[in-house]
């Protein structure tokens, strides 16, 4: 794993794709593959319909210098894979913990790459955070197995509102101590 500083935001290389800043000229294949319903309806920030604009200040909002959230694009060019594979983001929490979410493209689901994504991430600790936490969809089962194969703990049932289901959602919510 290597570690390259673009944008105050290090790029992170696995055998398989690097976990790089989102880029302006990402903008074609995020509209594409979040504007995908199976896409918005795991997320809870994703609209569906993905209304004129959003690509654009969703790209504002992952270069802004004072932004919560360090978002990556999961990139497999390097092996010939698609440039835009998914998006992984961190954010900040207090007292040294960060919140995960991550998506990927129904076309690489089922290849392992959200698990390789949130285990870099997890290697690397870009925040230097002592906790992490993550919560899934309970509808969406192969997410929850991501985070459990990267070493996160059940802590328990939650709702959370899903933009694109316009409803509260049932959320398992999982914790990974890094200290």
């Amino acid at each position: 794993m290597m570690f390259d500083n673009a944008n105050d935001q290090p790029v992170i290389e696995t055998e398989r794709f690097a976990l790089r800043p989102v880029r302006t000229s990402d903008a074609g294949l995020l509209q594409l593959y979040a504007g995908d319903e199976r896409v918005a309806r795991a997320t809870t920030s994703i609209p569906h319909p993905l209304p004129p604009g959003a690509t654009e200040a969703f790209i504002d909002r992952a270069a802004a210098p004072d932004r919560s959230e360090d978002t990556w694009v999961i990139d497999g060019t390097a092996s010939g894979q698609g440039e835009l594979l998914g998006v992984l983001g961190l954010e900040r929490m207090d007292r040294d913990q960060s919140e995960i979410g991550y998506w990927v493209a129904p076309a690489f689901w089922n290849t392992g790459i959200a698990s390789e994504a949130v285990e870099a991430i997890v290697a690397a600790n870009p925040h230097r955070s002592r906790t992490l936490f993550g919560s899934v969809f309970q509808d969406n089962p192969a997410s929850a197995r991501v985070l459990i194969h990267a070493g996160f703990e059940f802590i328990g049932d939650a709702e959370a509102f899903s933009v694109a289901r316009n409803a509260l959602v049932s959320t398992w919510t999982y914790l990974r101590k890094l200290d």
